[in-house]
């Protein structure tokens, strides 16, 4: 078998990453904290960060040369709407405050608002008598959670939630409390398996197998992601996110072409996994397949990206 040439690789990468116009800036890394470690067993390589080793792991980012996080928080315990997701103390805003006191503005830093982690069912709004989602009382608890991840200090509130009306409930919150607080909505968060490995991490004791379909959106329907994030365009939102990524690259160049607004994307634990266990099976060239991953998410018009990937692909920028 013919040797690679490490050297040429990583000046491939570099070109690569060169043409499609990627910089560090646009790298967003996200962090799951919860008040103990743990490794993540089908996300080869990524941890739980306990609260009080926060500022380790965001030195660590730093120096790889990235100045964004958002932050996903696995609480003690839950129950049935969610409160600890909106408490002063909860795992979220403490770690919050903890960056922005070691970090201040050199790290941005923006936070997942859901209650999925924090309530007894794993969905995203609060379940009333009958077993449907209740929208409107869910938009009060969105609005508590984001503005206590303000008042903590983050830059950035994303409602991740899929609730109609996230947006503006957020939004008006935040004004009434005389918050600054830039806004990134999940408005394009589609139905998807591809989040199973981060609800191993999230949802370690549920059994059942979720579906959110009746609120996220369909991988069919383009038409619907476009009209909900036309939406969210309208009630305020600062930037739109789709998610997940790889398969939804026509749908971020469709936002592009048609609304020419800041967007993010979510490259998925699913995604980050697939790559993982089939380099580890010798299938696939990992390297190879990180790079070109995250390359095609900016070649197709994406601001912001999210990515477990982010630090592996620094060091080519």
């Amino acid at each position: 078998m013919q040797r690679r040439n490490a050297r040429s690789d990583e000046e491939n990468y570099k070109t690569m990453f060169a043409s499609s116009g990627l910089r560090k800036s646009h790298l967003v890394f996200p962090v799951i904290v919860s008040n103990s470690p743990s490794m993540i067993k089908s996300m080869p390589g990524m941890a739980v960060t306990p609260v009080r080793r926060i500022s380790q792991r965001v030195q660590s980012i730093a120096d790889s040369g990235i100045s964004s996080v958002i932050i996903f928080g696995i609480p003690k315990s839950r129950d049935p709407i969610g409160s600890s997701a909106f408490d002063r103390n909860g795992i979220v805003q403490d770690a919050v405050r903890e960056i922005k006191s070691s970090f201040g503005s050199a790290m941005s830093v923006a936070t997942d608002v859901c209650i999925c982690q924090y309530n007894l069912t794993g969905h995203c709004g609060i379940i009333s008598y009958g077993g449907r989602i209740n929208n409107d009382a869910t938009l009060k608890v969105l609005a508590k959670i984001a503005a206590s991840h303000a008042e903590a200090g983050a830059d950035v509130v994303a409602p991740s939630a899929m609730m109609d009306g996230q947006v503006y409930a957020i939004k008006r919150e935040l004004h009434n409390r005389r918050l600054d607080a830039s806004l990134l909505s999940f408005s394009a968060k589609h139905a998807s398996s591809l989040y199973t490995p981060f609800r191993s991490a999230a949802f370690a004791k549920m059994t059942t197998r979720l579906d959110k379909s009746s609120y996220q959106v369909s991988y069919s329907n383009s038409r619907v992601a476009l009209r909900e994030i036309e939406t969210d365009i309208n009630e305020g939102a600062d930037m739109v996110m789709i998610k997940p990524a790889l398969m939804y690259l026509d749908l971020v160049r469709m936002v592009k072409n048609r609304f020419n607004y800041p967007v993010a994307v979510q490259n998925v634990s699913g995604e980050y996994a697939m790559i993982k266990a089939a380099a580890m099976r010798g299938w696939i060239d990992e390297e190879e397949w990180k790079v070109r991953s995250i390359a095609s998410i900016r070649r197709a018009g994406a601001d912001k990206i999210i990515s477990y990937f982010v630090l592996d692909v620094a060091k080519y920028l």
